[in-house]
């Protein structure tokens, strides 16, 4: 995939600016800047809950393409501020949905982790375990297909050129909303999930992560950092992700800071991690129109 010239510069002139940016060792996962414009809080509607999110915009007046990024299973997500300043300093419109349960969305309901909580103890086989488990992934993923349709509702937004990601959790909801975006007309063009379900990788999840992923139609590019929790998601959908047409595939990165939180949603929100990914998601973005 190659970049037009534009792009490349675009992305020299920000990976310079990433050269003075925090040590990629520091434990604070995507606080230390801020956008000049935002982000702003939004409200968006899914089911009979009224949910909240981050909305970060770019100057000007748009239509703008747009990223909705996926928090993982955290209480309290946060606003991904350097994330939020990559893509907007690019053009993009950044959609942070915080899912039922957790950080502006904490009094809709109960968060996942919550949930599952509460299935412990109630005698289930590891099998109906981790089914019950995906059922719960799969009742938040209405949550994002519900901010992804408040999204292109937006005049500002070019809902020809949506892009989604995700870290962990979120990666999960990555893949999950890919399986399902073109029977729900969705229309994203491009899915980045990063380490998904990594810290709760086990031989169930992988099964139903296969499936969502031989399942997709629009193409997915997978990445983790070598020191994340568990090379499994790379190991095992990595190679379903290069049998599919380009531009689909996956990468693993040189460990990134020095603990596996780090390698884990640390890489894909830390300025210094967004500096060694992002050429490689800007030319998938690029290969997939977005």
């Amino acid at each position: 995939m190659k970049l037009r010239q534009g792009f490349i510069l675009l992305c020299v002139l920000f990976l310079g600016a990433c050269s003075s940016a925090p040590n990629p060792e520091s434990t604070d996962l995507g606080q230390q800047e801020s956008t000049d414009l935002g982000p702003t809080v939004v409200a968006f509607q899914s089911g009979d809950k009224l949910l909240h999110g981050y909305l970060a915009r770019p100057e000007g007046a748009g239509p703008f393409p747009a990223v909705i990024f996926n928090h993982g299973s955290e209480s309290n997500p946060g606003a991904r501020k350097p994330l939020e300043k990559f893509y907007t300093d690019l053009g993009f419109v950044v959609f942070e949905p915080h899912r039922t349960g957790h950080g502006l969305s904490a009094d809709a309901g109960d968060d996942i982790v919550t949930q599952t909580q509460a299935l412990q103890g109630q005698g289930l086989s590891p099998q109906e375990m981790q089914a019950a488990i995906w059922g719960l992934h799969e009742a938040a993923n209405e949550d994002v297909v519900a901010a992804v349709q408040w999204l292109k509702t937006q005049p500002d937004v070019d809902t020809s050129r949506l892009a989604m990601s995700g870290c962990s959790y979120g990666g999960i909801q990555t893949i999950i909303t890919a399986e399902k975006s073109d029977s729900l007309g969705l229309g994203i063009r491009a899915f980045v999930p990063f380490a998904p379900g990594a810290q709760s990788w086990n031989p169930i999840l992988a099964t139903y992560m296969t499936q969502s992923v031989q399942n997709a139609v629009p193409p997915i590019f997978l990445i983790q950092a070598e020191n994340d929790y568990n090379l499994g998601p790379s190991e095992v959908l990595g190679p379903i992700l290069e049998s599919k047409p380009d531009p689909n595939g996956y990468k693993d990165y040189p460990p990134f800071g020095t603990t596996v939180e780090e390698g884990h949603c640390g890489f894909s929100l830390n300025p210094s991690g967004i500096a060694i990914w992002s050429p490689d998601v800007l030319g998938f973005f690029e290969a997939t129109g977005v």
